[in-house]
């Protein structure tokens, strides 16, 4: 490709990625690497001011521990991730983010994000873990601080990595290719940390026609976490775990506010509260149906069970809550008063950080202290922040093991993954959901000064690519290009050519198959293992027809490589919700042929690799370690 430049950039520590993990791991190893004298590098496809899920804002950070006030514990905080995940979390990272969370968000305050106080100085809460925060410039706030700590010299927009370079066992950077000028890009790294978010779109989305696209997750988070760690030869864990939210129809507007702050309820189109009529159903799911919150899955499934037989649409009794709140306000004038106040929370919920679900109210009419609107379960993600727990299965912090879990738990250094020198963070590390974004930063934070201790401790030889190898990858990353410009004239129309596909119409490939055969929207996220096999035969045809995409420009370059990446998401899923012979989730997945919980057999991690090489895939069963002595006892085992 003699048009497009080859930039080679060398560095210590190279951090991929631009939303909230990578902007805390930018913070601290910049911080720990100044001391060493190493430098830092960060590499982001967008611009990390709006970059990664709190790109549009957050209307809340839904993890604070809140240690100093003493109302909650690490351990409190562990036992409510563990129920929500079925009993499936590894609690050393979530403990290990927990204790340092609380610090996280004070930074945020610090460097200017408006935290909403009450009248006496206190943070107001939406629930027991949530603070509410004036949150539009979110994202802005929290990337200035690491473009101040890392210098715009060591920071690279509008790059996309395509994938890992690798030194036998090792992983030695990544390379990829600007999405604006003709240049392809190799880091070479002595250590890399991947934090570049979860995977939309690997399902048929609710949203078609004019709506394609729209999401409640990012829609430009293609996999690419999951991609690079296992092309790197990574062990991947709980990528059977896709996470379904509930939200507002159509815009996908949150509805953890009208829950937990306004107390919202939530009924069919009857008038009938699924979760208080379907309550006995929840006994076929225990112990995890008895505790308290319930799990979310279990929540949606409820709904679903609703919908299903015909009950629907479901509400969100906006209307009811707001105007009995307003009502217990005090006399007229004062209902009158805090109705208004009411309403204009109701729609700044809303213009925070879900813009369009505003839009939508205001042209359907809806006026939310009059009408209820419609709510429903969204399509699957993958996203290892929130209540999912896909990503790669990483090393936990020493002095929070038991001699039990030390040898399945811990290597050395926190947030490595199996792969040396390859570290990750937010939606890139598994098994240790419900850290939001404020526990993505934390994360970040511990996962970089991890690295900077690995090249400090270590002293890893400054890393060397062959040039034959740079070529090949460049020639490998161009491919679509090529192959548009030399067929685009055997047709009349450029979408239409038996010499490529386009990655439009290859991601909707993709979409149709993980939605008809894994359990998508149509087939009310109910899936089986001939359904799950047969997936597997129509992945293997679309590998095949991914060496013939087609791309007119770089964008559209972006987008076929996006798509690739989509697809070994996609088959990671399918292999382990396979091998898992249990139905653990219901509400995000159903397994029809064995639609039970089985804890003597499935109470464990489910783990994968892919041999890069051979493209063998690899299963494992990995064990549950409890970290935290019996209940009421507050203390961490060695910590």
């Amino acid at each position: 490709m003699q048009n497009f430049q080859t930039k080679e950039v060398e560095t210590d520590l190279l951090i991929l990625g631009g939303g909230m993990a990578a902007c805390g791991a930018a913070v601290e190893a910049a911080y720990w690497a100044k001391q060493h004298g190493l430098k830092v590098t960060l590499v982001d496809k967008a611009a990390v001011d709006r970059s990664g899920a709190v790109a549009m804002g957050l209307s809340a950070i839904n993890q604070y521990v809140g240690l100093k006030d003493g109302q909650n514990t690490v351990k409190d905080y562990v036992d409510y991730v563990r129920n929500d995940l079925m009993g499936v979390t590894r609690e050393d990272l979530v403990a290990n983010i927990a204790r340092h969370v609380d610090s996280t968000v004070h930074l945020f305050e610090k460097w200017g994000l408006p935290i909403w106080k009450d009248e006496k100085g206190n943070y107001v809460h939406e629930g027991r873990w949530q603070l509410m925060i004036n949150g539009e410039s979110y994202k802005v706030v929290v990337a200035e601080a690491a473009k101040n700590a890392l210098g715009k010299e060591n920071i690279y927009e509008r790059v996309f990595i395509v994938g890992p370079l690798m030194d036998g066992d090792k992983c030695i950077g990544a390379y990829g290719f600007s999405v604006r000028e003709n240049t392809f890009y190799v880091f070479k790294a002595k250590a890399t940390l991947v934090a570049m978010g979860g995977a939309v779109h690997v399902f048929k989305p609710r949203s078609s026609g004019e709506g394609q696209g729209r999401a409640w997750y990012p829609p430009w988070n293609a996999g690419a976490s999951a991609y690079f760690t296992l092309k790197a030869g990574a062990e991947m864990t709980c990528q059977e775990v896709r996470f379904i939210p509930v939200r507002f129809k159509d815009a996908y507007g949150p509805v953890g506010a009208w829950f937990l702050l306004f107390k919202s309820r939530a009924t069919n189109a009857f008038g009938g509260e699924y979760m208080v009529e379907r309550k006995a159903e929840l006994d076929n799911w225990a112990p995890y149906g008895h505790v308290k919150p319930i799990p979310a899955n279990l929540r949606n499934y409820l709904g679903m069970l609703d919908v299903m037989e015909g009950k629907g649409p479901i509400y969100m009794r906006t209307e009811e809550a707001i105007q009995k709140i307003a009502a217990s306000s005090g006399d007229e004038k004062a209902a009158k008063k805090k109705l208004k106040e009411l309403e204009a929370e109701a729609w700044e919920d809303f213009l925070d950080m879900t813009i369009s679900q505003a839009i939508l109210w205001a042209a359907t009419n809806v006026e939310p202290e009059v009408k209820s609107s419609e709510i429903a379960a969204a399509e699957p993600y993958f996203i290892g922040s929130h209540s999912g727990a896909s990503g790669a299965w990483v090393s936990g912090p020493a002095d929070i093991q038991t001699g039990e879990s030390k040898g399945d738990y811990f290597w050395g250094y926190e947030n490595m993954s199996t792969v040396k020198g390859l570290f990750c963070a937010g939606d890139a590390s598994g098994a240790s959901s419900h850290k939001f974004s404020s526990g993505s930063h934390a994360e970040g934070r511990i996962a970089a000064k991890s690295a900077i201790r690995y090249i400090v401790n270590e002293k890893p030889a400054a890393p060397s690519v062959p040039a034959d190898l740079i070529e090949k990858l460049k020639a490998e990353t161009y491919k679509p290009l090529a192959t548009f410009e030399q067929y685009k004239n055997a047709t009349t129309q450029p979408d239409v050519n038996p010499n490529y596909i386009r990655p439009k119409m290859f991601m909707m490939r993709l979409q149709k198959l993980m939605d008809e055969y894994a359990g998508g929207v149509t087939s009310n996220f109910t899936t089986s293992d001939k359904l799950l096999s047969r997936a597997l035969e129509l992945l293997a045809f679309l590998k095949e027809d991914a060496e013939k995409l087609g791309a007119a420009d770089l964008h559209e370059l972006m987008r076929a490589w996006e798509n690739v990446h989509r697809m070994y998401q996609a088959e990671a899923h399918v292999r382990s919700i396979l091998f898992r012979e249990e139905t653990r989730w219901p509400g995000y997945y159903f397994r029809a042929d064995k639609p039970k919980l089985d804890e003597k057999n499935w109470l464990c991690f489910v783990n994968c690799k892919l041999d890069p090489t051979t493209g063998e895939w690899q299963m494992l069963k990995r064990p549950i370690h409890s970290i935290f002595k019996k209940p009421g006892e507050h203390e961490l085992l060695g910590g």
